[in-house]
């Protein structure tokens, strides 16, 4: 078990944590993109564009975003990648419900839908995505294993996975701005969200996330080849790239 599978929302060892997150995002989903915009000053558009990046060779038609969330991955990559269709999926009604206003007053229903799916158990047929996205939901894994052993048997082979999540900063002076920052997080969280707890569940994630060289070697044990990382933000953000085998 990976230290970050033990870190819960809220601490109640008698509820799993998929359920725990599931209640945590319902919670938190009116305010989210607000949240999230405000306390990455807005870098997190930049690493969805920047992550894209390395999708482009591939020009993938059936798109895969896991832990779509309110949508913002799957809608960037619409716009990035203009792709046949793609599936957001996600365990929290509520924050794909955000997602789908969205994408409805974009006009974009027809090409983005949404699903509930739980990412370690997924009824999708293998092989059937030319790529998949995950935007800061990995560390919010069950079974971090479990998760990405099936993306990579619902991905098509020569398809790729790319990860965008949050990382602490290793050097000075981002690492004690970080740590300050994180102490702020679930004041802000509090004011703003209406949940303290969530915002406090947030920087423990992180920081017991396997981050870089080591979240990449469990990418390889699953399955994935040309395994690839890359420090965005000075270190704030962590860029993984994998392939399924040809």
């Amino acid at each position: 078990m990976y230290k970050v599978e033990k870190v819960l929302p809220y601490n109640e060892n008698n509820q799993s944590k998929s359920t725990q997150v599931e209640r945590m995002f319902d919670t938190i989903a009116h305010s989210y993109d607000r949240m999230n915009h405000t306390m990455s000053w807005n870098l997190d558009k930049r690493w969805r564009r920047r992550g894209l990046m390395y999708l482009t060779d591939l020009r993938p038609q059936n798109i895969l975003d896991v832990a779509t969330g309110t949508g913002d991955f799957a809608i960037e990559a619409y716009r990035s990648l203009q792709p046949h269709k793609i599936l957001g999926i996600d365990i929290s009604d509520n924050m794909m419900r955000e997602a789908k206003t969205k994408v409805d007053r974009l006009g974009l229903g027809k090409a983005i839908e949404f699903e509930r799916q739980n990412c370690c158990r997924l009824s999708l047929d293998s092989n059937s995505f030319d790529a998949i996205t995950v935007a800061f939901g990995v560390r919010n894994f069950e079974k971090l294993d479990e998760g990405l052993s099936e993306m990579l048997r619902v991905l098509r082979p020569g398809g790729r996975l790319v990860i965008l999540e949050l990382s602490t900063p290793e050097h000075f002076p981002i690492r004690e701005g970080y740590k300050i920052y994180s102490h702020l997080l679930p004041i802000l969280g509090k004011i703003f969200a209406k949940s303290k707890l969530a915002y406090e569940y947030l920087p423990r994630s992180i920081s017991a996330f396997p981050q870089n060289r080591e979240m990449a070697e469990i990418m390889k044990k699953n399955g994935f080849v040309d395994v690839s990382y890359k420090k965005l933000s000075c270190g704030i953000c962590s860029l993984y790239i994998g392939d399924k085998r040809k």
